[in-house]
């Protein structure tokens, strides 16, 4: 498996990013993975190898890059419940920064760029997102439905709002097939229903599934919410998907 770290021009300046992907050189399905709230970490890379040992080349901005390269704020090894409190008083500020002009301006910036790497094949690509990462990863996915073939969001971030640029309401521009892993709590009943029927309004293959007893943030290891086997579950939606969407068989 092979890694570098880059950066990826945009509008507001340089965004570092990770990526990892197959030795052996080639070309593979690209696949724009945005990290939770913490940002990029060893376990977010970590990720990365693992779903680029699946062939896959993948890219991890660090969408906080206007706040400086990562980690943007210094992450504990393992994010107990004692340390959450202080971590979202200073990162939550930054991620509501993350306008959704500036989301689609970094998104059209990490999208130009992942396609364009010698590495990465022709045809579509996936955006993967955790918390606030599907978030960004459906609002990519709706601005770009010529290049983003699957989209996946595991745990993710508010989804529903009443506000006028809730991203459900992009959904009816989203041509991408939709896996959505849910911890019980990561959404309402009613914004559940409201986000399904905008799929369903758009004609849109997808998804929904509530994880058996889980808790928000159950993929990542270096957490108290941690859940080995939701992981797998999680590995075990996501594969056949980017399979389904992104390869040539």
């Amino acid at each position: 498996m092979s890694t570098e770290t880059l950066q990826i021009p945009t509008p507001h300046g340089p965004a570092d990013a990770f990526a990892a992907f197959p030795d052996g050189g080639g070309r593979h399905p690209g696949v724009l993975l945005y990290p939770d709230a913490f940002g990029v970490r060893p376990v977010i890379e970590d990720r990365a190898r693992e779903l680029a040992g699946h062939g896959y080349y993948v890219l991890v901005p660090n969408f906080l890059h206007r706040h400086g390269p990562a980690p943007v704020v210094d992450v504990p090894e393992h994010i107990d419940a004692a340390a959450r409190p202080g971590l979202f008083a200073r990162l939550m500020p930054m991620i509501e920064e993350l306008t959704p002009a500036r989301v689609r301006a970094d998104a059209d910036a990490y999208l130009r760029f992942l396609t364009a790497r010698p590495g990465v094949g022709a045809g579509p690509v996936a955006t993967v997102g955790y918390c606030v990462g599907a978030v960004l990863a459906l609002r990519t996915a709706t601005a770009h439905p010529d290049r983003v073939a699957a989209v996946a969001g595991f745990h993710p971030g508010q989804l529903v709002s009443e506000a006028p640029d809730s991203p459900h309401r992009g959904v009816p521009e989203l041509t991408a097939e939709v896996h959505l892993g849910l911890a019980e709590g990561d959404m309402t009943d009613e914004a559940l229903t409201e986000f399904t029927k905008a799929l369903d309004a758009a004609g849109v293959d997808y998804t929904t599934e509530l994880y058996p007893d889980t808790v928000h943030g159950f993929t990542m290891p270096d957490t108290d919410a941690f859940s080995p086997t939701a992981l797998q579950r999680h590995w075990d939606r996501l594969l056949p998907l980017l399979h389904r969407t992104l390869s040539d068989d």
